[in-house]
């Protein structure tokens, strides 16, 4: 079976992330380089992991989880579209079985918010991990003044944890926000898309879904 370190340790994988940051940089984008792409991988796995999946499907999740954004190194646009295919590709020529990266190109197909669905538990738990990482490491632009509302959002948010209740079914966001940088509205504004996405992924799990910020839950 293909690993996680076997993905990591790829030639190709590694220029394309490194791409994709470069790509996103020049546009002014959030970071989703090796930390980000890491955060995905862990949570994806941690997540499927706590709620019993099987190790080979955990795996899936973690490789998927570190694949997921290399269609920026294509363009912005549909890059989870071109990224499932380059996955796809990639994970083929290491030798990895026709339903395994299957399940991997489905649920890397399926994680942005303009265009996917949870389909499959991996993409379930790809969704998840993916829209949870928001945190002012994020932000490249390191002159404040000429943040966008992105920018500030994710520099608003001084901690962010994703934390699962198997007893309970349940998933937990806990968000910090520093309300002097940014009012706990804006961060609806840009990300009601990515929390409805990330119900409806919690759902087909048959888990439920709860958000707070600074202390207070808000879903």
């Amino acid at each position: 079976m293909i690993t996680l370190e076997d993905v990591k340790n790829n030639q190709e994988v590694q220029a394309l992330v490194e791409g994709a940051q470069k790509q996103l940089n020049s546009l002014g984008y959030t970071e989703h380089s090796v930390r980000h792409v890491s955060i995905v991988s862990k949570r994806a796995g941690d997540i499927l992991e706590a709620l019993g999946y099987p190790e080979d499907r955990v795996e899936l999740a973690k490789i998927a989880g570190y694949l997921h954004d290399i269609g920026n190194c294509i363009n912005r646009k549909d890059h989870a579209h071109s990224g499932a295919i380059l996955a796809y590709n990639i994970l083929k020529d290491m030798g990895m079985s026709v339903n395994d990266r299957t399940e991997i190109m489905m649920a890397i197909g399926n994680h942005d918010e303009e265009t996917g669905t949870a389909v499959s538990d991996i993409s379930a738990a790809l969704i998840l991990a993916d829209k949870s990482d928001v945190h002012r490491d994020r932000v490249v632009n390191t002159n404040i003044g000429t943040f966008d509302k992105h920018d500030r959002v994710n520099y608003a948010v001084t901690d962010a944890k994703l934390i699962i209740d198997k007893e309970e079914r349940k998933i937990r966001l806990e968000i910090q926000i520093d309300t002097e940088l940014c009012p706990v509205l804006d961060y609806f504004e840009i990300f009601i898309d990515r929390m409805i996405m990330s119900k409806y992924a919690a759902k087909y799990l048959n888990i439920w879904l709860e958000l707070i910020i600074n202390n207070t839950k808000l879903l």
